[in-house]
């Protein structure tokens, strides 16, 4: 039996949560087993790491350029986190969704504000929250990415991010990564089935009264 496709629009899925947390493997295990959803990528005025490549990782743009974006309206949001700008193309975003494609949104609590101010019809907020703050410090020890100093800085960060959880749609305590993946992909398809985005649902029950 041939099967209608009924069009819908897509989601703007924001995963946040503290450093260390879990939210960059949640984000890459997602997009590598779910087709239909591509990562945002940031414009940032952040020096790119080494293993970082422009228009992959991030958009890197001098402090000039960014401002020239926010002058224009070319984000959707942008704010400034640890001393450097971040900001959401806004054209590729609004494209996909208008397309029924997915857009996720590795950012904080700011950008996820911002976004729900600009777009709150098509975002969806998940939290991710560590299991206790004593595993917090090990996973981010553990990375072997920053000095002694800085996850320190990023524990104290944490506690400030962690008071903004309830902002968010949904709340997800990361014991084992897997488990938390299976709870967000179980979200994502939730969201999907939602009336309001299936804008093909008129034309079908249409067809199926006549």
């Amino acid at each position: 039996m041939k099967r209608n496709k009924i069009n819908r629009l897509g989601i703007m899925l924001v995963i946040s949560s503290p450093s260390g947390a879990g939210k960059t493997t949640l984000a890459r295990k997602l997009l590598e087993q779910d087709d239909n959803i591509k990562l945002s990528v940031s414009v940032t005025t952040r020096k790119p790491r080494k293993e970082e490549k422009n228009n992959k990782d991030y958009i890197f743009v001098d402090e000039k350029k960014f401002q020239e974006m926010v002058k224009n309206n070319d984000l959707l949001e942008f704010a400034k986190v640890f001393g450097n700008n971040y900001g959401t193309p806004r054209n590729l975003v609004e494209s996909r969704i208008n397309n029924g494609k997915d857009v996720l949104f590795d950012i904080d609590w700011q950008g996820t504000q911002a976004l729900r101010e600009m777009e709150p019809k098509h975002l969806v907020s998940v939290f991710i929250l560590p299991p206790s703050t004593k595993e917090l410090e090990i996973r981010l020890k553990s990375r072997g990415q920053d000095s002694d100093e800085e996850v320190k800085r990023r524990m104290a960060e944490a506690s400030s991010e962690i008071t903004h959880w309830a902002e968010y749609d949904y709340i997800i305590i990361n014991y084992q990564i897997e488990k938390t993946l299976k709870k967000l992909k179980s979200i994502l398809i939730t969201e999907r089935l939602k009336r309001v985005r299936q804008i093909g649902l008129i034309d079908f029950v249409r067809k199926l009264l006549n």
